[in-house]
């Protein structure tokens, strides 16, 4: 009997190896002495070791190796499979399907320290204050200490897990400190199982469109049916309270439900959320906790002690012991499209993993995604529609303002010189009447920085990445002067690479270099010098600048978060990140000071992607009691695809775009698989291509379009070209994928270069 094993190497194959040294086989014996499939192995391969998964026991080798020749496993490390039948044949199906060896695939569905062999089990740390400790052990300046101290004391003698502690907001250094002084100890034991789930909070009424969609997903979890639901409504028509009240009947039936998000920065918001209706064992999942964590996580999705799950993409392919529901939130999001490694998309995985445990799988969103919307006349959806916001609350409404006509807002500096603010008089007049009215103001810019390139007016030398085709963007914050030399740089947001900004031009040597552009950062000082400025304004408010340069530290969205909560007038500048499922009740007005960038590019999904950031972006403004207005800027108020968006919305707009990708057979009307090669120069990367082209099967029905250069054909010094398939039907496209790929990986061509396969690619 041998042992096949799946090792984390880039090889469309499982490895034979023989029992470990020592095992007596028996033809008369049961083969309880087998590792059990899906369980970790250590095996020699070359020269190194590996931990693999055991994916299949075979009588015989289909390799032509000799029996004597195949290795034997040389550990062990699981008495019982970690992975279960569904999850090894979810990977089957991931290998399949996006043509991804079952190995690597396997590393994917697994933690790291699962990867390296660690042990498996859950030993929870439990603190609590030692019997004869009282207030008076304290010093008085020791203020911090204490304040942890009485959190503690709240759990009384028996203490409470150091999960709690920390989610309460506890810090792991003060109870290390606290122990030293003998004033607190701590022991281990393994985790218990849940309570059962509680409801904390009564849900709210319900309207009829809502008590609908309620309805018919019950309907499919208690005839334990799978069904696919597109919850397809407007912002603020609390699609979030429809997923509660479909989530209190299966968690009380006792199962777990899985909640995708698709920003780390919506898992604490998404929590509090769930949290103040439900008393259960919720587990976050992101990319930001440290591995350990991510085990623990791992570990309670597989062993039913998480209840509510709540995640980033990747969480879709963790094990659960008894899934009851599948809620992806904000479906259309790009990020649910992994970019790299295994490129999967995880409402896909999602749609799939419910079919496998014949559960209802919810897409909820605002703005569906042609592929969705495809899928709902096509029979596989079942759509869901909330077209009406609870109580009193109204759509907010959109306007446009022609930035041709409208004079722009002039600023002096300090100096006497005057610039371009970017916003139009009738915009800046608007920020001022809803600040004066008590109400916030959300201005947004999708661009992230303080410009988008530093350019010589003398010369017209511009500043470029020397690793990357792209410029590098000017990072400058004048208000914090004390910190200038740190805060002033050039910076390339594709390969990190970053330089201090030029005193002279390096070309010409002149001193002309300005910053042209305009990106969140010098909008919020263009807002500041307006609204927050004694000279210019009587009454100061508050500019929050919201991207991923202002929330990159620990916990800094959450108190961003509570900040804007707070619910004092003030105005938001952010990016995208403010666009996803965020409730901000005091938004009234919504900016938009560039809405022509989208609508220009060259990628034919921009148009929809534009739409969907747009219309969730204005569906910030009015959630609360007051109404809602959205002001778009443009130079183009005559654009068709702009109009069809503000006066007929998404519907009509995504509608009209699915005609047109089928007059013109694009996606979803087709499908797409899209080869990309990287190398050291351009020249190796497009022969490489065109020789696998040389190699495609004869009789196949694929429209083969290139190779041509990549959109960013040079990025972090290596060179990029792609060649894209088009397919009537997925079938084809995957039949000649299978003839194809693995032949064109082993071309001499392709050695040292790095190609990559991804399956319905979201752009190119």
């Amino acid at each position: 009997m041998l042992v096949q094993v799946a090792l984390p190497v880039p090889l469309h194959r499982v490895f034979d190896y023989r029992l470990p040294v020592g095992t007596q086989a028996s033809p008369n014996t049961s083969p309880t002495w087998l590792p059990p499939i899906g369980s970790r192995v250590e095996v020699p391969f070359g020269r190194q070791r590996l931990i693999g998964i055991v994916v299949a026991h075979v009588r015989e080798s289909d390799s032509t190796v000799s029996i004597n020749k195949i290795k034997s496993i040389h550990n062990c490390l699981d008495a019982e499979p970690i992975l279960d039948d569904r999850l090894l044949k979810l990977a089957h199906w991931l290998a399949r399907y996006y043509h991804y060896p079952l190995g690597d695939v396997l590393a994917v569905l697994l933690p790291s320290l699962v990867r390296q062999g660690k042990p498996l089990d859950i030993l929870i740390t439990h603190w609590r204050i030692l019997p004869h400790i009282t207030d008076d052990d304290f010093h008085p300046n020791a203020k911090k200490q204490k304040q942890q101290f009485d959190m503690l004391k709240l759990h009384g003698e028996r203490g409470a897990s150091e999960d709690t502690l920390l989610l309460e907001g506890m810090q792991r250094p003060f109870l290390k400190t606290l122990e030293k002084k003998g004033l607190i100890e701590h022991h281990i034991q393994p985790k218990q199982a849940p309570a059962p789930v509680k409801l904390a909070k009564m849900p709210l009424d319900l309207n009829d469109e809502q008590q609908q969609a309620v309805t018919a997903i019950l309907d499919a979890h208690e005839a334990q049916r799978y069904t696919g639901f597109l919850l397809n409504g407007i912002t603020g028509s609390g699609k979030t309270e429809v997923y509660l009240q479909v989530m209190q009947a299966v968690l009380e039936a006792g199962k777990q439900v899985l909640i995708l998000v698709p920003e780390i920065g919506l898992t604490p918001q998404t929590r509090a959320r769930f949290a103040s209706r439900f008393s259960a064992e919720i587990v976050l999942l992101h990319s930001g906790m440290n591995n350990t964590h991510r085990l623990q996580g791992w570990q309670n999705c597989r062993t039913g002690h998480a209840q509510i799950i709540i995640g980033t993409r990747s969480t879709v392919l963790y094990p659960f012991k008894d899934l009851g529901l599948i809620v992806v939130d904000e479906a259309h999001d790009g990020s649910y499209k992994q970019q790299d490694t295994l490129r999967y998309h995880a409402a896909d995985v999602a749609l799939y993993r419910g079919l496998q445990c014949n559960i209802p799988v919810v897409l909820g969103t605002a703005t569906p995604s042609l592929e969705h919307l495809k899928l709902v006349d096509d029979g596989k959806l079942m759509e869901l529609q909330l077209l009406t916001r609870p109580g009193n609350a109204k759509p907010a409404s959109m306007q446009l303002i022609d930035a041709r006509q409208q004079n722009t807002h002039q600023q002096t500096t300090d100096d006497g010189a005057r610039y371009d603010t970017g916003l139009t008089d009738a915009m800046i007049g608007a920020i001022r009447q809803t600040l004066e009215a008590g109400d916030q103001v959300l201005v947004f810019l999708n661009r992230r920085g303080y410009a988008p390139v530093l350019l010589c007016e003398a010369c017209g030398w511009q500043a470029d990445c020397p690793r990357c085709d792209a410029h590098l963007t000017v990072h400058y914050n004048r208000q914090n002067s004390r910190q200038h030399r740190f805060n002033s740089y050039l910076k390339c947001h594709h390969c990190d690479w970053q330089a201090y900004i030029p005193t002279v031009c390096p070309d010409c040597g002149s001193q002309n270099l300005d910053a042209k552009g305009l990106g969140t950062t010098r909008l919020s000082e263009n807002l500041h010098a307006i609204f927050a400025n004694p000279q210019t304004s009587k009454e100061l408010y508050p500019i929050i600048q919201i991207d991923r340069d202002t929330t990159r530290r620990k916990d800094s969205w959450e108190s961003i978060y509570q900040r804007i909560n707070q619910g004092s007038p003030a105005i938001l500048v952010g990016t995208q990140m403010v666009a996803k499922g965020h409730h901000f009740p005091n938004v009234t007005l919504v900016c938009m000071p560039n809405a022509d960038r989208g609508f220009l590019s060259a990628d034919f999904r921009s148009p929809e992607h534009t739409a969907q950031l747009m219309i969730q972006v204005a569906g910030r403004a009015g959630r609360g009691d007051k109404a809602g207005r959205v002001l778009i800027q443009t130079l183009q108020p005559d654009n068709e695809l702009l109009l069809k968006l503000v006066k007929d919305g998404y519907l009509s707009f995504a509608r009209n775009l699915l005609q047109e990708r089928k007059m013109m057979g694009l996606p979803p009307y087709s499908h797409a698989a899209l080869i990309r090669c990287e190398g050291k120069t351009l020249a190796a990367t497009m022969q490489a291509l065109k020789d696998a082209i040389a190699i495609f099967p004869n009789a196949h029905k694929l429209a083969v379009l290139g190779p041509i250069d990549a959109p960013m054909s040079k990025k972090n010094s290596r060179y990029h070209a792609q060649l894209l398939l088009l397919a009537k039907e997925r079938r084809q496209l995957h039949h000649v994928l299978q003839q194809w790929w693995q032949p064109a990986l082993a071309l001499p061509s392709t050695k040292y270069l790095k190609m990559t396969l991804d399956i319905d690619p979201v752009g190119w």
